[in-house]
């Protein structure tokens, strides 16, 4: 039977419409099409949250009450299976996800107290609705024991997904309201709290090859955490990149013994931000699944740092 030019053609469109779904032809040839996300806030409840476009169970969300600090809680694994981040365990009860805080502003501990009377919301706007990138920021006041500003943070968030990854970029900047001390400390600032239990498959790696304990209170250039969660056969990962701009870079890291991770950029020395200046905090959380491989990861914060 002959087939056509035309009908030949009809019999490929599924074919066509499928390539071009799920691939873009670019110079390098055929690559994954970026994925489509959209944000959905919801005031009255205090949340922002991340969806692929058409699925209608969001991939991350950002909490952002009125009396507690921000946080992100939960994120799906990229692949949908299993949760990466724990709210409120019972080994730490403090922590909250994936979350800013400080130990010491001031002398008073931002860390361990998430509440209302250290923590006052100023606002929570999505910047970018939709498309391959998208963009929101959180902006709260750190309060004294009076109820006064001492320091306002702002945390600007942008994500996108790329080949089976999440690629989360953080840039916080704090304005001081008034004189601000940040204690020397052995953490505080972003932290990282995935969801750890007696006996789990884990382990923290850096940028030197150190693992778990021996990763604690080193510099490097990026920390990676894996875990096999629930649902999972392998292991799903958050690396945290610090870009090099930052002060200090690279800084100290804290790896606890659940394997929460942070970077700790007052475990030196106390820092200072005078009143009226601010300063800008950059990290990347690349999240993926599977073994960790360090050219992979060396060249996803290669081209992070613009290195």
């Amino acid at each position: 039977m002959r087939i056509t030019l035309p009908i030949l053609s009809l019999l490929l469109l599924p074919f066509a419409y499928l390539v071009h779904s799920h691939f873009d032809i670019g110079p390098q040839g055929l690559q994954p099409a970026a994925t489509t996300l959209s944000i959905r806030q919801n005031e009255a409840a205090g949340t922002i949250e991340v969806f692929r476009k058409g699925e209608s169970k969001p991939i991350l969300t950002q909490v952002a009450k009125a009396d507690f600090r921000p946080y992100l809680h939960p994120i799906v694994a990229p692949d949908g299976k299993g949760l990466l981040t724990e709210y409120s365990p019972g080994h730490h009860k403090h922590q909250t996800g994936i979350y800013w805080g400080f130990t010491r502003v001031n002398g008073r501990d931002y860390f361990h107290h998430p509440e209302g009377n250290y923590w006052r919301k100023k606002s929570a706007t999505v910047l970018v609705g939709e498309g391959e990138t998208v963009q929101w920021q959180t902006v709260y006041d750190l309060l004294d024991s009076t109820g006064t500003a001492v320091l306002t943070e702002t945390q600007h968030w942008t994500m996108r997904e790329h080949e089976g990854k999440y690629l989360l970029d953080l840039e916080w900047n704090g304005e001081a309201q008034t004189d601000v001390t940040i204690g020397k400390y052995d953490y505080g600032g972003l932290f990282v709290r995935m969801p750890w239990k007696q006996g789990i498959k884990g382990e923290v790696i850096n940028a030197a090859r150190q693992r778990n304990e021996k990763a604690e209170g080193q510099r490097a250039m990026w920390t990676d955490v894996g875990m096999q969660v629930e649902g999972r056969n392998d292991l799903v990962h958050i690396a945290v990149f610090e870009h090099p701009s930052n002060k200090g870079y690279p800084n100290y890291w804290r790896v606890d013994g659940q394997l929460g991770i942070g970077p700790a950029k007052a475990r030196m020395a106390d820092w200072t931000i005078k009143k009226g200046m601010s300063e800008t905090i950059k990290y990347q959380l690349y999240v993926y699944t599977g073994e960790l491989n360090d050219l992979e990861l060396n060249k996803a914060f290669g081209e992070y740092s613009g290195n």
